[in-house]
């Protein structure tokens, strides 16, 4: 017996416990991101299948310095889930070439990955300063009014994808009120391509995706108390061409029931019945570019890899927005 009293409940048990109450059923995909997930994740990246990561840095090595002219000089860096900055190094070396002095603030939900990026951007030398900031986004984001002087704030990685498109406005623009007409958005895209390589990227040969995705489920077991047979649940990834997104989910291998005490909560599955992780839309420039202007933003560069899988968009702030 778990004396419920004297446990602290992380600050995500409520999401967990309504999300498990409802149906269909879902947990967040905010969860992913300890520090087991956080370094699945970084496999994830380096995978043959999964293109996100290897394409966008790839326009990052090509066009960083275009992209340096571009935003101007004395410009600090925001990076919203930086994770451990792999594909920022590029960017913030070739603002360093210009810069005397260039600030970077990687914002994170996981400090084991913070603290990574810390490491890893210091070693480009003194003459970037990096400053961490642990936040979660649902939380909103006045941490960017505490950051002064002209700012580019980096959202990549197609992170945007996560969202449904309201949720995804509804984001863009409570970002766009805290900044000020000077500053900037720098935001990476998922392109829309054929269903065979997107439903490759997020279901992978090895098997790793999986075990990313089942970390949730661990994690449970691990915080909450809950004892998920994380072998009774399989990785499922569907392409939705209706919503122009890849579906995550966990599906019950078996009829099963799953304990949580400290929620208290108990939830029963039928075999099939599934658990929904994560979305990750894919976009046209077009459809990203409208999501931009109803955020309160004006987009002004967008840059392509060699093959057009991905994008990165600058946008400045909507005068009047």
């Amino acid at each position: 017996m778990i004396a419920r009293e004297l446990v602290t409940l992380p600050p995500y048990a409520e999401v967990v416990a309504q999300g498990l109450a409802t149906r269909p059923k879902s947990l967040p995909c905010k969860l992913f991101y300890d520090a087991t997930g956080s370094a699945l994740f970084e496999e994830i990246t380096r995978l043959p299948e999964y293109y996100l990561t290897r394409t966008e840095l790839e326009i990052l090595r090509e066009r960083a310095d275009e992209m340096a002219c571009t935003v101007g000089n004395d410009v600090t860096v925001v990076e919203l889930g930086a994770g451990t900055a792999v594909k920022t190094c590029t960017l913030l070396e070739s603002l360093s070439r210009r810069q005397i002095r260039v600030r970077y603030f990687p914002v994170d939900i996981s400090r084991d990955a913070l603290h990574q990026a810390k490491e890893r951007v210091e070693s480009l030398g003194r003459q970037i300063s990096v400053r961490p900031v642990v936040a979660d986004f649902s939380d909103g984001f006045e941490f960017l009014c505490n950051i002064p002087d002209k700012k580019l704030v980096a959202y990549l990685g197609s992170s945007i994808g996560n969202f449904d498109p309201a949720a995804a406005v509804a984001m863009l623009g409570e970002i766009n009120r805290q900044l000020t007409a000077q500053d900037m958005l720098l935001l990476g895209t998922d392109l829309l391509k054929a269903k065979s390589m997107l439903v490759a990227a997020y279901d992978d040969s090895e098997g790793v995706t999986e075990q990313f995705n089942k970390n949730i489920l661990a994690r449970l077991n691990r915080e909450l108390f809950a004892d998920f047979d994380l072998a009774s649940f399989r990785h499922v990834a569907i392409w939705n061409p209706r919503r122009s997104r890849m579906e995550i989910y966990l599906e019950s291998l078996r009829t099963q029931t799953v304990d949580l005490p400290l929620l208290p909560l108990r939830v029963h599955f039928a075999k099939g019945e599934r658990i929904h992780t994560e979305n990750s839309y894919k976009y046209t420039v077009q459809s990203a570019k409208c999501m931009l202007e109803r955020s309160g933003y004006v987009l002004t560069h967008t840059w392509f890899d060699q093959r057009n899988w991905f994008a990165l968009h600058l946008a400045n702030v909507q005068p009047g927005a």
